[in-house]
């Protein structure tokens, strides 16, 4: 059996969808299973070991430049490299009018959420098989039943997210001091931040239990804010532009992984690190982390969570005796 997965961006998205892939090489050991995604987030997908191919998809780039020659090159590329295989099932599990017009441009039976079930109900219309979805339900549950009932499956009880680092490149960052723990203190959304003294606050403390954090920064002004906090954490560290399959090893060897609702905090709860996810602007309900007990959610929409709660729940973890592998 082959199978396409359709589902772009974003990278918490991403992350939400790999389950869907371990469901499906536990249901059919034998499939062969491609997945479309944005080409920012493709190194995270190749990590799982049952997809077979990677199709990378710009469209963020793309829309950017569409008067030049090389896009529309680079668009027909991507194209035949769509069709070039016939699958027994795509499985559009994004409910997106650009994610349904890409599954329409492959070959073969296309599934997709009903036009209540999708985020946007225009997509409904280019699937060939549609089907109702609850509302109330997490992302993680909502791909996963999705493809269930695509693929003709019973959805396992297990939650698998599948993601394998390459042995030959967990190397942790050498500070000096003894374990780490991943802030993730940037977010594109101003409403969904922490504030800075929060910030410092879990940042000194756990510098006296030694640990070293470590603070990633995607572009200038992340790398400005997050060089701010590390000046007054000792220890601390700031990651800037590093690639995600980079961060993906250093969050593997983290003691714990504390970051407000974005990509990466849930990137770490799927690689099985002891999580904090902090919200301030969305209730974490249907798209909070979800990986048993060690994805724990705090705080909520105009509700944030204090250092005090942040510091209580992260005890347990600071107190372990052993580092990860």
């Amino acid at each position: 059996m082959r199978i396409l997965l359709v589902k772009t961006s974003s990278l918490g998205d991403v992350v939400h969808n790999l389950p869907v892939a371990s469901d499906l090489a536990a249901a059919f050991p034998e499939a062969e299973i491609d997945w479309v995604v944005e080409e920012n987030y493709a190194a995270i997908v190749r990590l799982h070991p049952r997809i077979r191919q990677v199709l990378p998809v710009a469209l963020r780039r793309w829309r950017k430049t569409l008067t030049r020659a090389v896009t529309w090159r680079e668009l027909g590329e991507f194209r035949r490299r769509l069709r070039a295989t016939e699958y027994d099932l795509v499985i559009d599990t994004q409910g997106l009018l650009k994610s349904a017009l890409i599954a329409a441009q492959a070959r073969g039976l296309r599934c997709g959420y009903a036009a209540a079930s999708a985020r946007e109900p225009l997509a409904a219309h280019f699937y060939q098989h549609r089907f109702e979805m609850p509302r109330n339900l997490h992302a993680v549950t909502r791909n996963r039943q999705l493809v269930a009932l695509a693929a003709g499956y019973s959805l396992p009880a297990a939650l698998d997210y599948g993601l394998t680092i390459p042995d030959t490149a967990r190397a942790p960052q050498k500070l000096g001091v003894g374990d780490t723990a991943i802030l993730l203190t940037n977010t594109s959304r101003a409403d969904k931040r922490w504030p800075a003294e929060h910030w410092l606050a879990v940042g000194r403390h756990l510098s006296t239990r030694g640990i070293a954090c470590l603070l990633p920064a995607g572009n200038a002004a992340e790398g400005a804010a997050a060089q701010a906090l590390a000046a007054t954490i000792p220890h601390a560290r700031v990651l800037e532009d590093t690639p995600l399959e980079a961060l993906a090893r250093e969050i593997t060897h983290a003691r714990l992984v504390i970051g407000v609702d974005t990509g990466l905090v849930h990137l770490a709860a799927a690689l099985g690190r002891p999580t904090l996810a902090l919200f301030a602007a969305s209730d974490p309900e249907l798209t909070g982390v979800l990986a048993g007990s060690l994805a724990i959610n705090l705080g909520r929409r105009e509700a944030p969570p204090t250092v005090a709660e942040v510091l209580d729940r992260a005890e347990p973890w600071l107190d372990e005796k052993e580092s990860p592998a």
